[in-house]
């Protein structure tokens, strides 16, 4: 009886450590199953192994990639582009008043505060803000954040000079905004102000000029419909106003080439056969097209297209007719208007000219 119960408590302690020692063991496994897994770099020459010195610097040399940059984390927001397009301030045309800001200001915020009206008198007006993400200056717009701010108003267009009245009315409606952003306002004096608007607008009065030339049908009249046929032989497409056909730039935004303009009532007519012409004026505005898209050479080509494609006389304002040395002696001309153009900063067809001569 001893030496049975003495065997049953010696396979009973037996058991209870195997099942102690498998727990264990048991236990282990799951702990080293919870540890990442360590990368290895098995050397190419057998210098360093895994673990001592030279490993822990090679893996210590591995690039790592941004987060923002791994697939599916998220990108940060995308800012709205720089507006290059549309007019720009130049202190050569425009008189510029600066609005000091204490802090960066959101495009929205400046936004609700913009004047109503972007034109003081018959000048245009004009409002830009730099950017703080890339330092360039353009009109504001939502969802960026500007640093500072300034406006301007246009010194002369072909409506005249900048004048008191005008100036006065720019810089009040510039001080509501500043006063409403909470920011201050410091504008160059009136008096030399108009002093400038005054020059500029002589010195454009004496450098404008627009060519034009008139068709007149020889025999019966055309039609509208035969008008517009033959112009588009020579790229022409109708204009945004009644009674234009204008041979577009190729620069997108700019006035076109060269406009020819006939009597608009035609272009009111229900059917354009029976709307009848017998005049057609061929023009182009001279401070308004660049002169590397040669419109003088444009203007004389589409007029002695259209004129043997018509049967038309071409002739000046006084019935003049136009003949070769008549061309040539216009060419010279317009080539001193563009030098003087040139030597006041003033180039045809640059947005700064093309605003002053609007």
């Amino acid at each position: 009886m001893n030496n049975s119960l003495t065997l049953y408590l010696a396979i009973l302690g037996g058991c209870v450590l195997a099942a102690v020692v498998a727990h264990g063991a048991w236990t282990a496994r799951k702990a080293a199953a919870r540890q990442p897994k360590r990368a290895t770099l098995e050397p190419m020459d057998g210098s360093a192994r895994p673990g001592d010195a030279a490993s822990r610097n090679a893996m210590d040399d591995i690039p790592t990639q941004p987060m923002d940059e791994l697939p599916g984390a998220a990108s940060k927001p995308c800012m709205p582009p720089v507006r290059r397009t549309g007019p720009r301030l130049d202190a050569l045309v425009d008189a510029i008043v600066t609005i000091s800001i204490d802090a960066p200001m959101s495009g929205d915020h400046i936004l609700l505060h913009v004047p109503t009206t972007r034109r003081a008198g018959s000048k245009p007006m004009l409002i830009e803000a730099l950017r703080t993400d890339c330092g360039e200056w353009e009109q504001p717009q939502a969802g960026v954040t500007y640093s500072e701010l300034q406006a301007g108003v246009l010194l002369a267009n072909r409506t005249g000079g900048l004048n008191q009245i005008e100036y006065s009315e720019f810089v009040q409606r510039i001080q509501t905004m500043a006063d409403e952003l909470g920011a201050s306002l410091e504008a160059p004096d009136m008096l030399d102000v108009v002093a400038r608007a005054r020059e500029l607008d002589a010195f454009a009065g004496a450098h404008d000029a627009q060519l034009a030339l008139r068709l007149h049908a020889r025999g019966s009249a055309w039609s509208l419909g035969y008008v517009t046929q033959q112009a588009s032989r020579h790229g022409f497409l109708p204009g945004a106003l009644p009674g234009r056909l204008v041979l577009p730039s190729p620069e997108e935004g700019a006035p076109p080439i060269l406009t020819l303009v006939f009597d608009a009532q035609a272009a009111f007519a229900e059917d354009q056969e029976q709307a009848t012409l017998r005049e057609l004026v061929l023009s182009f505005d001279v401070p308004q097209s660049a002169v590397e898209q040669q419109p003088f050479k444009a203007w004389c080509a589409a007029g002695e297209a259209l004129a043997m494609a018509m049967d038309a006389t071409m002739a000046d304002d006084q019935g003049h007719p136009f003949t070769t040395a008549a061309f040539a002696s216009i060419e010279g001309e317009l080539g001193k208007l563009y030098e003087a153009l040139a030597a006041r900063d003033l180039a045809a067809g640059a947005p700064s000219t093309r605003r002053l001569f609007s």
